[in-house]
């Protein structure tokens, strides 16, 4: 019998660029993905982490401000001087212009828009890059550019005003002010969607599709036919010319990964399990969450709600799960029973990346001296973006 002998030759495979960002090896300022920090983070074990972080803040001063997202560790949030949603955070750090360094613990779309907001003496800081958001990064700048273009070639471009959630990056808020289009928040959804009603026939609106829908239907009337979905990983988004042509709101393929989970099956459990509960969700639910739920809105309103509940009522809360254990916790001595919606427990994993340690780390540098994890929007794209958040803000 004759020997063959195969040669084992290596396969040349070379790792896209978007695996190697995801690995922390490249690195890519338009993405949300975000890359490692450089430097050496302390142990999150050491338990001067605490002590650590209130001396180098204290060393800093007046030259930092720092901003906490409501979906924020516990552990970061008692070192925030003001706490908020994205916007509001974004107002705050415009508002303090003696601070040199916005320290913004949060996600990178957040930051970038406390850097466009802010002067240009002012430093807005991250304590992880890798802090991103998978929904802002469900929309690309070029992949709205095609979006773009086939809304030409469907001859209704002319007719259609961009409308951009605050959750998007930089880019998608700048093409939103080159197109005449506004940004909005989960709370002046609906007054965005009428002003921009008003300036054309129909909206695109990225890049949550549950806001979307939610805001056109459930606010303003419209009907689920009225609604069509662009997916960017299909040819003309999925859609023929004739349902562009027949859509109201165009509404891009995203979603948030924590509040996409909830379901339909998650508000009928809460109900069996606790009867009498009040069941309150955030927008950017499915549809059919949002309909069956007793009170839909933002995270400023769901904290409202919350506060102006009367004592010894139930309630089940549709949002991310740091905000509502805090919720929980504040308001359990009044006797008003908080629990998350689902059976699941669902962190923000993006929102999670800053901790103790990023945030030491950080502090630490600043009162050193060192400028670390900078988030800075080029000039052109701040021109056009700060365009469209100041249509926002001259909302009627």
């Amino acid at each position: 019998m004759r020997d063959v002998t195969t040669a084992q030759t290596p396969l040349d495979v070379q790792p896209t660029p978007l695996a190697l960002l995801l690995l922390g090896r490249e690195a890519d300022p338009k993405s949300e993905r975000g890359v490692e920090c450089p430097g050496d983070l302390p142990s999150p074990s050491d338990p001067d982490l605490v002590e650590r972080a209130r001396a180098a803040k204290e060393k800093l001063g007046e030259k930092v401000f720092v901003l906490g997202h409501h979906y924020q560790r516990d552990e970061v949030i008692q070192f925030a001087d003001v706490t908020g949603d994205s916007f509001k955070l974004a107002r705050d750090a415009a508002a303090r212009p003696e601070a040199e360094y916005i320290v913004f613990c949060g996600v990178h779309f957040m930051a970038e828009s406390a850097d466009i907001l802010t002067g240009d003496d002012q430093k807005v800081v991250l304590p992880d890059l890798a802090a991103g958001c998978s929904m802002a990064d469900m929309a690309t700048a070029e992949q709205v550019a095609e979006c773009w273009d086939v809304l030409t070639e469907a001859g209704i471009a002319d007719t259609v005003v961009p409308v951009s959630y605050m959750n998007s990056s930089a880019d998608i808020k700048a093409f939103t002010g080159r197109h005449g289009g506004t940004i909005c928040t989960s709370s002046n959804a609906e007054r965005a969607l009428n002003w921009a009603f008003e300036q054309g026939e129909k909206v695109l609106f990225l890049p949550d599709q549950h806001l979307g829908r939610n805001t056109a239907v459930r606010d303003l009337g419209m009907s689920l036919e009225d609604c069509v979905v662009y997916n960017p990983h299909k040819p003309n988004g999925g859609l023929t010319a004739e349902e562009l042509r027949a859509a109201k709101m165009i509404l891009w393929r995203g979603h948030c990964s924590v509040h996409g989970r909830f379901s339909l099956e998650s508000v009928e459990d809460v109900r069996a399990r606790i009867p009498g509960v009040n069941v309150l969700v955030h927008p950017e639910c499915k549809h059919e969450v949002v309909a069956a739920a007793d009170h839909v809105g933002s995270t400023e309103y769901i904290i409202k709600a919350l506060e102006a509940a009367p004592a010894g009522s139930k309630w089940a809360i549709g949002t991310e799960l740091n905000l509502v254990r805090r919720l929980a916790n504040r308001f359990a001595p009044e006797g008003k029973e908080i629990v998350f919606l689902d059976k699941t427990v669902c962190f923000c994993s993006t929102m999670n990346r800053i901790d103790l340690p990023h945030l030491v780390w950080t502090l630490e540098s600043l009162a050193e001296g060192n400028l670390v994890n900078r988030i800075e929007v080029d000039k052109e794209t701040e021109t056009y973006a700060k365009l469209a958040l100041e249509r926002m803000l001259a909302l009627p």
